[in-house]
């Protein structure tokens, strides 16, 4: 008698397990798994105030590009780079002249006299109608550009590869290189964990460079020590999140930092001196879990968005 009820008790609870595991299987299908109280919701980031938004999308062109790069805005003209060409084109769209290079580019700066392209491990350096002048190969096994800004005969590339910023002249000689460490040490350089490392030059002279890893906006002399910078890490509108923000940046004529981030993509306005003052284009602009677009600016404030993912260029102008 004891024996039976003690195999009444094992059916008893094979039975009920069997119930735990269906139950459980069923309840872990799509559709049916209940909301995790560690997910984190990224959603309630993407809605953005409105009136934090100071500017309004007024038009956009196809450009023709399988894979677009990279932009700059010079000259009253549009220098937009990608597949293995340079196009430029006039304010409403219009294609002014094409030309196509040796190897697929990644960054462009234009000046009054040339157009400067980074592309791989070289730059290659054209006249302002497009022929080619020059070219500086860079010998460093890891090297990867992804930044190029010119000002008064110098010439400044980023290297994510390598983590430094090179200085040449304008003939191509290299005048000095630095990764952005003090000289007693105190300080942690460029952190790149990723290939978006960007740089840019003021209409007055100052360069800035982003280390993209803390989230943070440094000021050098050209000789490559660091005189100021400023950051601002965090999830919310006024701040840059993941592993390395922002992705790309710009300035408008006062000197204002506008800025282009991946993960929640969006672009924003900063200050001269680093304080957030508004958004050109919230998240819900562009693709969800999308690239951030490299971006350029106009004498009058207007902002080019160069949507890698619609292969689109986007503009922006003040509201």
């Amino acid at each position: 008698m004891k024996k039976k009820g003690i195999v009444i008790f094992l059916i008893i609870l094979a039975v009920v397990v069997i119930a735990i595991i269906v139950e459980d299987y069923i309840s872990q299908r799509p559709g049916k798994r209940s909301a995790s109280p560690y997910e984190y919701n990224f959603d309630e980031y993407k809605n953005v105030n409105p009136a934090l938004i100071k500017y309004q999308e007024t038009k956009n062109f196809i450009i023709g590009f399988e894979t677009p790069t990279g932009i700059a805005v010079a000259n009253e003209k549009i220098f937009v780079i990608g597949d293995q060409s340079l196009k430029i084109i006039d304010f409403s769209g219009k294609l002014l002249n094409e030309i196509h290079l040796s190897e697929t580019p990644k960054a462009v700066e234009v000046t009054d006299e040339k157009i400067f392209i980074a592309a791989n491990k070289k730059i290659i350096v054209l006249s302002i109608n497009g022929k080619q002048l020059d070219e500086w190969v860079l010998n460093e096994e890891n090297s990867y550009l992804t930044s190029i800004s010119a000002y008064e005969g110098n010439v400044f590339v980023a290297d994510a590869g390598l983590r430094k910023v090179y200085r040449f002249s304008e003939n191509g000689n290299l005048l000095n290189e630095f990764e952005g460490k003090k000289s007693d040490g105190t300080s942690h350089g460029f952190i790149v964990p990723s290939a978006f490392f960007d740089l840019g030059v003021t209409q007055y002279g100052d360069l800035w460079v982003v280390n993209p890893g803390m989230h943070s906006f440094e000021n050098y002399t050209f000789e490559g020590y660091m005189r100021s910078f400023w950051e601002n890490t965090g999830i919310h509108i006024e701040g840059f999140s993941g592993c390395c923000n922002p992705v790309y940046f710009t300035f408008l004529a006062d000197g204002s930092f506008v800025t282009s981030e991946k993960g929640i993509v969006r672009i924003k306005i900063y200050k001269p001196s680093g304080e957030f003052y508004g958004v050109v284009a919230p998240p819900a602009k562009f693709n969800d879990n999308g690239t951030a677009p490299a971006i350029a600016a106009d004498n009058l404030g207007n902002i080019y968005a160069l949507d890698f993912d619609r292969k689109i260029l986007r503009v922006f102008e003040p509201k």
